[in-house]
């Protein structure tokens, strides 16, 4: 008999490319998990920052605290923990510009930007996407009109640890799944079931597995050292099996239900397949 499908793990990132928080219930709000990908960081240019360039933002580690969450320095305890409201206020504006979408923010405090200037060693200021702003997901794959935070895409990322479990059975090294950044982790299954998947149920909640999700250099960093990989794993494991065209794919991107409450521990159920 089949195990059954059950929601292994639920993930937040307060702030796009930093640590994530593992959460035993999350909110669902319309641009997918409350507090998920609010906060962003920026460059001079306004343009966002992640570990795709700048591996070393894997070493500023997040940890809740109450209404919000504690930034640390893995390497660094000279740095005190800063924290960061899950909310900002509309005091300071501008528009920054995250992949091809240009989009209105508000400015976290000045002593934030100080801290993750200096945290990273080079200029950055800290800004949190409001409810008032409009960010959707791809029009063409998204009929509902569904919204998306900081993420990159899409509200949700969806991934079977049996899929990672396989993926390690490949490689010299296992690695963890927090290189993939997940917000879904579910339990059961075969490897890779969830390419199939389309409309799903977690708890009595549904979503849809849009398309597979295309993974890039970031996976091959080591979110412990902020070291990437010499050799380019697990993304060149991945490649030899999980191409398709000129991308690796590995996990679903998902939109959901606008609101609800998922918990660790429900069960998954799968209503049909593309």
């Amino acid at each position: 008999m089949a195990s059954p499908l059950l929601l292994q793990d639920l993930y937040i990132y307060p702030v796009k490319s930093l640590g994530g928080i593992r959460v035993a219930h999350a909110e669902i709000e319309p641009r997918g998990l409350r507090h998920d990908r609010r906060w962003l960081l920026v460059d001079e240019q306004n343009r966002f920052m992640t570990q795709r360039q700048i591996p070393e933002m894997a070493l500023l580690r997040v940890a809740p605290a109450h209404n919000g969450f504690l930034l640390t320095h893995a390497q660094r305890p000279d740095l005190l923990p800063l924290y960061i409201p899950f909310e900002a206020t509309p005091e300071r504006t501008l528009f920054v510009t995250i992949w091809d979408d240009m989009v209105f923010a508000w400015r976290g405090a000045r002593t934030a930007d100080e801290w993750l200037s200096e945290a990273l060693g080079r200029a950055c200021k800290l800004v949190y996407m409001s409810d008032m702003v409009r960010r959707d997901v791809e029009p063409e794959l998204n009929p509902e009109g569904q919204l998306v935070s900081f993420a990159d895409g899409y509200p949700f990322l969806l991934i079977g640890q049996s899929s990672l479990d396989e993926l390690n059975g490949r490689l010299a090294e296992p690695v963890l799944m927090d290189r993939f950044r997940p917000n879904l982790v579910f339990s059961g299954g075969e490897a890779f079931a969830e390419d199939t998947w389309e409309h799903f149920q977690v708890g009595e909640l549904p979503f849809r597995a849009v398309r597979a999700c295309g993974r890039c250099v970031m996976t091959t960093v080591d979110q412990r050292t902020a070291e990437k990989n010499a050799t380019g794993e697990p993304l060149r494991t991945l490649a030899t099996y999980r191409s398709q065209g000129s991308k690796v794919m590995f996990g679903q991107n998902v939109t959901g239900p606008g609101r609800g409450l998922l918990r660790t521990g429900d069960p998954v159920l799968v209503q049909s397949t593309r």
